[in-house]
């Protein structure tokens, strides 16, 4: 037999085999892709921790918090997690978000834990208008040029 009929017989198998591998490279989601930020919180995890707990105990469990905060001598320590899906146009979407908020007394101690959702959340307009500085806004060139 000689090579060239054996490539004539072969190739319509090379053809479908890479059309194969090239369909499947495309499948699965496609456009869209989801993924989670921030944290995962898993239920087991969430449910160890309760009242009384440290806060060492909570971060071997939950990990160091996203944020932290402090009013009077109460902290609260807050791991967020956020589904989102994004499309192969860039364009982000929030799917889902979870935050946990993990409440210390003065002594160390949980006082009192609590999950939010993006339900539970409300949205605000953050102000863009700047306090105007003394006199008035100059660049370096301009601030050199005005005091000869």
């Amino acid at each position: 037999m000689t090579l060239r009929p054996a490539l004539v017989r072969l190739s319509p198998i090379a053809a479908a085999i890479a059309l194969g591998l090239t369909l499947s490279a495309c499948s699965g989601s496609g456009l869209i892709s989801q993924r989670t930020q921030g944290y995962v919180l898993p239920d087991d995890a969430i449910t160890q921790v309760r009242p009384g707990s440290s806060q060492d105990f909570v971060r071997v469990v939950l990990g160091s918090p996203q944020t932290t905060s402090t009013f009077g001598g109460e902290t609260a320590w807050y791991y967020v997690e956020t589904k989102v899906s994004r499309t192969a146009f860039g364009l982000t979407s929030i799917q889902e978000r979870t935050v946990l908020a993990v409440y210390f007394g003065a002594d160390g101690r949980v006082t009192d834990r609590a999950l939010y959702s993006l339900e539970d959340g409300r949205a605000f307009a953050i102000e863009q208008r700047r306090t105007g500085s003394f006199g008035e806004d100059r660049n370096f060139v301009e601030s050199l040029l005005a005091s000869i």
